[in-house]
């Protein structure tokens, strides 16, 4: 090969080379700058996504002032405006976009319980990305808590409490709890009777052994139980002309009478009605007649004749909670049990001067549990687990002693308060779990220590305590708040 033909054959493969190097050059760039496109692109998209949930969370914020403005429509249902457009503008920049509110206001017997609020955001950089927030408006409710007591308060070693845990007074925690436990109170005496010798005259608003303290917390704002009976003559008409109304001598369902007038069962502690309730939606309503008694003991009335014990009762018939009206209100002393379909609330207060209590007779659940079923107790004073109680119960709800406590009474098998013949068993219980909320204006009490240092004596041994996460914010109608503001207690995006 001679010098010129080598020379053109080396000239030939460096142009080769060129070209390759050239093309793969240019495959490199035009994905680079593909790349760059799609992800200027894409950020734009994103800045348009998030331009979009902030012009949707100032919706819901415009409408939550809306309402400040107007808080008949809480009281009324009357005055609300959906569906609104709002237009969010910023300062510097000028429009951002807008957005599209709709409310809709969840009512019971008539009576608002809740707005939800809906606001979809657009941004006008890219009309495309939509996104959509809900928030619930109404004021917090007592279901938000696992315990809530109005007095000093002291949580055993063996309590599991799953949810928040609150007291007006001061709380000795030495059980394990998952969530916040609040006290309304800096200082507070613990004595003897809280587990405290000698008596600790400066105890801090929550104080104990409690491997949760990372997460006690006082003093805390007080729950106003004085605002819940403020509300039975409400309740009375309400259940009266929409719900089911037991005088105690007469039974109305949504307004109409059922059947003839009976002797009262009313104002005494021996007679009332004992509620059943059925996972198709109905309640079986019995007349209690005649009652037996035991002796018992509480920190409210001392030993005392405790009439838990139904002797003898009569139908009155089975009946269904109007549709949109699921408040029972007793004007007499109250036996509940079953299970519940639906979001029911019932109510045992007296308009009179005798104070209603409320039995847990048997075991409570729901016939759902994807928070369709639910079920509130107000009682006018105390809510009691009777002697004759399963030894394993469960009971679901949320329970209200507004005037007294919730608790099982102490009962002994020896001295001269010593339960009747047969019933010796029942004194000491095995476990007693609630999935739901205690609210109790005194000291809550289910077990019962004696002697010195105390020992298990009465009342059920274990105690699991469990809140309702999905009735916290979609509780029964008429559930007592635990605030008198409003505000907005679901926010999630859909």
């Amino acid at each position: 090969m001679n010098m010129e033909t080598q020379h053109s054959f080396e000239r030939g493969v460096t142009i080769l080379l060129v070209v390759a190097f050239m093309g793969i050059f240019t495959l490199i760039l035009g994905t680079i700058t593909s790349y760059t496109f799609t992800q200027a692109t894409y950020g734009r998209a994103l800045l348009a996504r998030e331009q979009a949930m902030q012009v949707a969370e100032a919706g819901v914020e415009y409408y939550r002032w809306f309402l400040v403005k107007n808080p008949t429509i809480m009281q009324t249902g009357i005055g609300l405006e959906s569906p609104v457009t709002y237009v969010v503008e910023d300062t510097e920049e000028g429009r951002i976009g807008e957005a599209t509110i709709t409310a809709t206001i969840a009512t019971a017997c008539g009576v608002p319980q809740y707005i939800n609020i809906t606001a979809e955001g657009r941004a006008d950089s890219n009309t495309s990305f939509p996104r959509t927030l809900e928030g619930r408006y109404m004021r917090p409710s007592t279901a938000e808590y696992s315990h809530i007591v109005n007095q000093n308060v002291w949580a055993g070693a063996d309590r599991n409490i799953t949810g928040p845990y609150h007291s007006n007074g001061g709380v000795r925690m030495d059980g394990t709890n998952n969530s916040d436990v609040t006290s309304s109170v800096s200082t507070w005496v613990c004595d003897s009777s809280f587990g405290c010798s000698p008596t600790n005259s400066s105890a801090p608003g929550v104080y104990g052994s409690g491997s949760g303290y990372a997460l006690w917390q006082y003093p805390a704002p007080q729950v106003d139980f004085a605002s819940m009976a403020a509300n039975f003559g409400s309740l009375a008409s309400s259940a009266y002309t929409h719900g089911i109304y037991l005088s105690g001598t007469t039974t109305r369902v949504d307004g109409v009478q059922q059947g003839g007038s009976y002797s009262s069962v009313a104002g005494s502690d021996q007679r009332g009605y004992r509620l059943i309730f059925n996972s198709n939606g109905t309640v079986t309503i019995y007349r209690v007649t005649g009652t037996s008694y035991t002796r018992g003991y509480n920190g409210m009335l001392g030993w005392h004749n405790d009439y838990g014990i139904i002797a003898t009762q009569t139908l009155v018939g089975t009946f269904s909670p109007p549709a949109d009206c699921g408040l029972i209100y007793v004007n007499a002393k109250t036996w509940v049990e079953g299970t519940v379909s639906g979001k029911v609330t019932v109510v045992s207060a007296d308009t009179g001067s005798y104070a209603v209590d409320t039995i847990l007779n048997n075991n409570i659940t729901y016939s759902t549990f994807d928070g369709s079923a639910g079920l509130t107790v107000l009682a006018e004073r105390s809510i009691l687990v009777p002697l004759l109680s399963p030894d394993m119960m469960t009971v679901r709800g949320v329970f209200v002693a507004q005037g007294g406590l919730f608790g099982r009474n102490h009962y002994t098998t020896s001295g001269s308060n010593e339960v009747p013949s047969g019933y010796d068993s029942y004194v000491q219980q095995s476990s007693l779990t609630t999935n739901g909320s205690v609210i109790s204006n005194l000291r809550v009490g289910t077990k019962w220590l004696c002697g010195s240092p105390g020992s298990y004596c009465s009342g059920y041994n274990t105690r699991i305590d469990n809140y309702d996460r999905i009735l916290a914010f979609s509780p029964p109608p008429f559930t007592p708040a635990a605030s008198t503001d409003y505000r907005i207690v679901l926010w999630r995006e859909q």
